[in-house]
């Protein structure tokens, strides 16, 4: 059974494809805020986020034509999206430790939920996590990929995925139950 997606904007699309320069401000204002956001929770900084928003919207105009609909619009930007924002990291030079051969032990799982944060204050945690877990974190949890795809985006493998995730989660517990986000990080 094939999966199939329905498209609300493909009307905009279609514009954007005749080069309507208002169709490309009407899609612009639709998806921009939300692919900032996206940017942001991988990059960590304002200026490279809105950089790369800029960029993936330059990218998407000039190649819209390539945009096939085998899924919905947004899905498309927002892999675009996090493709620059991976790149942009790699940049940095960020690196993504592989630890398969090291045995890690499991712990139990942290119970957030019954801490009762504020979500400004755990946004500020994850904004303090270094980029190797902050990014896999917000993959996983905020942008809904499985840790297949994420080895597969960030060049790692599954279980480096895995195991940044558990550390991720691991040091935003620690930051939360300490009181909250100091300047350093970890």
């Amino acid at each position: 059974m094939e999966i199939a997606y329905i498209d609300k904007h493909i009307a905009l699309v279609d514009q954007c494809r005749k080069g309507d320069r208002k169709a490309q401000f009407e899609i612009y204002k639709l998806y921009a805020k939300a692919m900032y956001n996206v940017a942001y929770r991988i990059v960590n900084f304002d200026e490279e986020a809105e950089d790369i928003l800029q960029e993936a919207f330059l990218d998407v105009f000039t190649r819209i034509d390539s945009f096939r609909g085998e899924t919905t619009f947004g899905l498309w930007l927002k892999q675009i999206v996090i493709n620059k924002s991976i790149n942009q990291l790699r940049k940095r030079k960020v690196d993504f430790v592989n630890i398969d051969d090291v045995e890690v032990a499991e712990e139990e799982e942290p119970d957030l939920y019954s801490l009762e944060l504020k979500a400004e204050e755990i946004r500020q945690a994850i904004m303090g996590l270094p980029d190797r877990y902050r990014v896999v974190l917000s993959l996983y949890l905020l942008e809904g990929y499985d840790h297949s795809e994420i080895a597969h985006v960030l060049k790692i493998s599954e279980g480096t995925s895995r195991s940044q995730f558990m550390r991720a989660k691991l040091k935003l517990n620690d930051f939360l139950i300490k009181g909250g986000v100091k300047d350093e990080k970890y």
